[in-house]
């Protein structure tokens, strides 16, 4: 497999949409093998083509937790046509992410996870106009519910963008949850949905089977959504948030697909 095809990204600063527009301008491999297939490794799972295991970029054998999670990678290699486009590949960027980069600093990945919590989205509303109000509540105020009752964490909010100070109790009850999430691939998982959906919360509700993923992703796109409506969408943009929604959709299947 050529080396480069795909970026491996730094844990915390990785950014799916931007290694996913990097893949995109690489001139693309022909795809070079025949036959995909999942093999058990020892206590995991892992891709072969043609026989050969498959690699991350820093050449660590691609070994995940469950056979479902290997079958999603698999499945992605498998409907390459004559070329390979790793920006149709969002599951084994989030495997490589977390195997090369996530499981060398998963200290410093939660803890960019609890600093979106800190100033949340959820958190700051809108005080006009009555529709976006309604909106917001609608989609935020079951999250806040289930976190409170889930981990005991009860956090304020606030009308504008003013800095909110938290109760530093709720902060620690909702880091405390977050160690559920000590295995790479799964706090990759998360770290992935918290950043695409700008709330630590809102990921945490997802990958808790509280809310699905189109409830998440209206839940995150609310604010952005009232402008469409009475605005337009720019094409550009819609682009840009078709590419971040597979990468959410790969993040929260991947989830299910290791539980």
């Amino acid at each position: 497999m050529p080396d480069d095809i795909f970026d491996p990204g730094k844990g915390a600063s990785y950014d799916p949409e931007i290694a996913a527009q990097k893949a995109m301008r690489k001139a693309l491999p022909r795809k070079f093998y025949k036959q995909v297939s999942v093999c058990g490794e020892g206590s995991g799972f892992a891709v072969h083509l043609d026989g050969r295991p498959l690699r991350t970029p820093a050449k660590a054998h691609l070994v995940v937790p469950s056979e479902r999670a290997a079958g999603l990678i698999a499945a992605e290699w498998d409907s390459q046509a004559e070329e390979i486009d790793p920006a149709s590949m969002p599951v084994t960027r989030l495997a490589n992410t977390a195997i090369d980069g996530v499981a060398q600093e998963q200290q410093a990945v939660l803890e960019d996870i609890v600093r979106f919590a800190v100033g949340d989205l959820v958190f700051y509303r809108a005080a006009y106009p009555e529709t976006l109000v309604e909106a917001q509540r609608g989609l935020w105020d079951p999250v806040l519910d289930f976190i409170a009752a889930r981990t005991g964490a009860r956090f304020e909010t606030v009308e504008g963008i003013s800095p909110l100070d938290q109760p530093a109790g709720a902060v620690k009850l909702f880091s405390a949850a977050l160690g559920a999430y000590d295995e790479p691939l799964r706090l990759s998982c998360l770290h992935t949905m918290t950043t695409l959906t700008g709330s630590a919360l809102i990921a945490f509700a997802l990958a808790e089977g509280e809310i699905d993923l189109d409830t998440a992703w209206k839940a995150a796109h609310v604010d952005e959504d009232h402008n469409i409506a009475h605005w337009g969408e720019d094409f550009e943009a819609a682009k840009r948030r078709e590419t971040r929604f597979a990468e959410m959709k790969a993040a929260a299947d991947l989830l299910v697909a290791l539980s």
